[in-house]
Formats: structure tokens, sequence, C-alpha cells
């Protein structure tokens, strides 16, 4: 059986639901192919929380946040709950990194602010800081399940399909267009479309093997984790610690985290996990990425308590840069590698990839095939 319409996305995450949903109010017919249920555990874009993190001194990625924030209240006017809550964020740890995010963000007229670690403790009695704090006023939380669900039902409102349970088992492109065999518990199929976006997380290197020329894709399982905070009434931002390159290896990673309301304070290690299969991985952190989480809440949580603490699983599919891989090669439209950092711009870059497949633009320059070959 081969079924048709305009575009087909394969990937039901946070970046496939964004394309779907950008292109289906244009007008376009839409058929998405998700593998697993709504809301499973097996990649990237599960979870309550994520941080809304505007600490960045690259044009290309503030440009894409301004954007996303714009497209998320949007998206959110139109969702039964909030999708966003800008309680601020705050970023400490290399000095030179802090200023030049500061003074990147200050330029383009964002509202922030440089404290001392006295003025930041005095606001957030849970952490410990010091040298400058960079506080990001319009910066906060994304409330990540609500708004898989406020996507999926945007898109479907503007005639999307989304199609669960269809695992993909084979890509062909041509001149012609796309075909793509799926398949499901009652067996195989064929569906078609002169235009496919493959935004398939993890799974991404084998789906394109012989039609994409990817950079290399690296799999991990990360593992950050919800912790108790010891008094109910501390305030909590946002937050990134960032260390200097030659403390890395000993710190385990810089670090990210916010308040998840009934779960606690996320906080987790970035980029430290080990490499994986993302069909045969583990759920479940290495010793020694556990100890290293809670050495560091330990030392600069002391609002929060480093032996409750739930863990939390999910995947990276990162590059080598940390850039993130949209560009169209043929009829495919490619997202990928989006390394641990790209839910926030999530709306923006469904913005990217439908001008893509629909032939408007091409993906920013630093984001494209070609960038990740220099």
């Amino acid at each position: 059986m081969t079924a048709t319409t305009d575009h087909l996305i394969i990937g039901g995450g946070i970046m496939g639901l964004s394309a779907a949903w950008q292109l289906a109010r244009r007008g376009a017919r839409v058929h998405l192919i998700e593998q697993f249920p709504a809301h499973h555990t097996h990649g990237a874009s599960h979870g309550s929380t994520r941080n809304l993190n505007n600490a960045y001194d690259e044009p290309v990625y503030l440009e894409l946040f301004d954007e996303a924030l714009a497209e998320w209240r949007a998206l959110e006017a139109g969702a039964p709950a909030p999708l966003m809550r800008l309680h601020g964020l705050v970023t400490q740890g290399d000095e030179p990194v802090v200023r030049a995010t500061h003074d990147a963000l200050l330029a383009r007229g964002a509202d922030v602010a440089l404290l001392a670690p006295s003025e930041a403790q005095a606001r957030w009695a849970g952490m410990r800081f010091a040298g400058p704090v960079l506080l990001s006023r319009e910066a906060g939380i994304g409330y990540a399940a609500r708004a898989l669900d406020a996507l999926e039902a945007a898109a479907v409102a503007h005639g999307a399909t989304i199609e669960r349970g269809g695992r993909v088992r084979g890509i062909a492109a041509d001149a012609r267009g796309v075909q793509i065999e799926v398949e499901t518990t009652a067996g195989v199929r064929t569906v078609s479309a002169p235009r496919a976006i493959v935004a398939a997380g993890a799974w991404s290197s084998p789906l394109l093997d012989g039609l994409v020329e990817l950079p290399a894709l690296r799999v991990t399982e990360e593992h950050p984790a919800h912790f108790a905070p010891r008094d109910p009434a501390h305030v909590w931002p946002s937050f990134n610690h960032v260390f200097p390159a030659d403390q890395l290896d000993a710190r385990g990673g810089n670090v990210y985290g916010m308040p998840s309301p009934g779960e606690g304070v996320k906080v987790g290690l970035h980029l430290v996990g080990d490499e994986v299969d993302p069909d045969a991985r583990p759920h479940a952190a290495s010793p020694d990425v556990r100890a290293a989480l809670r050495a560091h809440v330990a030392e600069w949580f002391p609002g929060l308590d480093p032996d409750r603490a739930t863990d939390i699983s999910c995947t990276y599919t990162s590059t080598a840069s940390g850039r993130f891989v949209l560009d169209r090669v043929g009829p495919l439209t490619v997202a990928a590698g989006f390394s641990g950092h790209g839910y926030k711009f999530a709306p923006a870059i469904g913005r990217i990839l439908a001008d893509a497949a629909s032939g408007v633009r091409l993906p920013p320059e630093p984001f494209r095939l070609s960038a990740h070959t220099e």
C-alpha cells in the first residue's frame, strides 16, 4: 500500500512535532511517523522541564532564541496551560565566558545584570556562588511535556496526521521524491511524498546511511536527577555552571539545572554519559557519573540534599562542535545533533525545517552540513 502526502516527517520528538506544526499551519499536508508512544522515555524530548537558556555569546543562537521565544508565546496562546516560566537564569563559573555572554546579551538589549556573589546568595539561598554571576531575566524554564502535547494538538488542528507505533525500516530518495518503509503491528507498508524531514534523534545516522553524509553523531545516555530541597521556602532560578576547560575533566562536566515543580530541583552534568546503542541502553547512570553529580550538589547547592534524588535518563545526539545539523539534501531535510541544548529553540527550528523542506530558504550556514566539514 502506498500513501501520499506533501511532507513526511520521521520522528515525533520536540523537533519533528515543531516542524509538523509549522508546516501544517501553512496549509501543507503533513504525515509524521513516530515509533514510540507519546511521552516515551527512549529519546531526548521527555520529562517535565527544560531550561529556556539564552546564555550564549554567538549571534546565530541569540537570534534563534529570540525567534523561538516569540513562537513559544504563539503556541502557548492556544494551549490549555502555560508552556514557560521566565523566572530568570543565572550563569556562573568561567569568568571570561560569563562576561562575554553578558556583553553579547546586553548589546542585543536583553534584560541582564552582573551580580556579585553576595547579591546572588541573598536572592537564592539554596545555592553557592563564586565570581561574577550573570542574571538573565528573560530566561527560565519550559514545560517540556506540556509543549509536546501543545505542538501535537496544534499540528493536528491544522490537519497534520500523527502516526505512532510505526518504525521506519528504510528510506529511498531520488528526484521523484521519498519513499519509506514503515513497520507496524499490522505489517510493512510504503509511504511516499515529494519531501521528507528526518528528525530521528539517536536513530538519525543509521536511517540516513548512504543518503546523507552526516558528520559523526555520538549518542550518549545522560543522567540528570531531581534533588529534594532542604527548605521549601527557598526560591530557585534556572542555572548554568560553566567551568574553564582545564577543570572539566576533574569536575566531570559543566552543570545545568532548574526547578521542576512537584519533583524537586533538576541538576545535570552536561555531556558526560557513556556512548550507547539507543535500542539497547541501560537507562542507568554509571557509578562515576552518579558520584560526580552528587559531589557537585554537595559543594554548590547547600539547599539540596545530595542523598535524596531521583535519577533521570535521556539521550544526547552530539556533533563534535555541539552545533546542530540542519540542511536539505535533495528531497530530504535533516535535523540532527542537537547536543543537549536544542529544546529551547524548537519552534524556531521547526520554522527553519519547514522553510527548507518547502524550498523557501536553506537553514543558516553555521548549521549546514558544509559547516561540519571545515
